[in-house]
């Protein structure tokens, strides 16, 4: 029903236009005038997991400082309750949207239906497969799963067996650390298993627990994320081997696992920059200011030493 509301208001927009009359003032973009007018809607994909708690964090803060007014919503890794979500943040008249989505490809529809009412839409972490975005605030994700296939070589040598833990299938920065790990590991390296885990700790455990019992061999472990690190670093414990393996992220509890020599590193992201930058951006943008398509964090590798 939200849907079909949304592509009757779009029609009706460009019905009103050829009349000459004034779309209602939520549906209009925002020219820029008083920071304390300007309403962004934030939809995080998770946060039950703490690399998005804290890109949450960094966009309420800057958010306060600049003295504009945030609405956040908790997709809890549900695409659906995603695009219903956005839905209802257009609806209640936010001028621009910051979306971390569960979905690359899902999300689109929604990201398209803001372009039809002239929302500015601003991705984080992960971008929209369609629809136009005004900038994707995110890490390099290519260079980041290069890195640690880089890692991994130095540390067991060419040819080691590793098995790689990837995150949601629809995601984009699923698709990205894959495709930088094996610009290196293709060549340097044997991936003898590689499995969805979507990102998270308990599934990390599980299927890591069942990637040993079929590959006793295994030297390494890539995961998409440090979540999913974490969860392997259980099963692996549990099954008394010692098996190297690196995160992404550089969350809280990974970086206490590295210090206390469990997990052997991650690549770190800076996510409250990641939010901090991405208002920064919907700013830019309701200011009538240009803005670069891609917004880059840096990254970096961490371990203990």
């Amino acid at each position: 029903m939200r849907k079909l509301t949304l592509i009757l208001i779009s029609i009706l927009l460009i019905v009103m236009t050829g009349c000459s009359l004034e779309p209602p003032n939520w549906a209009k973009p925002n020219s820029g005038g008083k920071l304390g007018n300007i309403k962004i809607g934030l939809s995080i994909s998770t946060l039950n997991n703490p690399f998005f708690v804290s890109v949450k964090d960094g966009v309420v803060a800057e958010a306060n400082k600049l003295g504009i007014e945030v609405l956040v919503i908790d997709a809890q890794n549900d695409s659906a309750k995603q695009s219903n979500d956005v839905e209802d943040l257009m609806q209640k008249g936010v001028n621009a949207l910051l979306i971390n989505p569960v979905d690359s490809s899902a999300i689109s529809t929604v990201v398209q239906t803001a372009n039809s009412l002239a929302i500015p839409v601003v991705t984080l972490d992960r971008s929209a497969d369609k629809g136009e975005v005004q900038a994707l605030v995110a890490s390099d994700n290519v260079k980041g799963g290069s890195m640690a296939a880089e890692y991994i070589v130095a540390q067991v040598g060419k040819g080691a067996k590793v098995i790689e833990l990837e995150g949601s299938p629809g995601a984009s920065a699923t698709r990205e650390r894959g495709k930088g790990f094996h610009e290196i590991a293709d060549t340097q390296l044997n991936i003898v298993a590689k499995q969805t885990a979507d990102f998270d700790r308990t599934k990390g455990l599980t299927v890591m627990e069942n990637l040993l019992q079929g590959n006793p061999g295994v030297q390494a472990v890539f995961a998409h994320n440090d979540e999913m690190a974490l969860g392997a670093i259980e099963a692996i414990q549990s099954s008394g081997k010692n098996i190297p393996i690196i995160g992404f992220d550089g969350n809280e509890d990974a970086l206490n696992s590295i210090q206390a020599g469990k997990l052997t590193g991650t690549i770190a992201q800076q996510p409250d920059l990641i939010g901090q930058l991405a208002v920064q951006a919907a700013k830019d943008v309701l200011d009538g200011k240009t803005v670069e398509k891609l917004i880059a964090a840096p990254l970096k590798l961490v371990i203990k030493e």
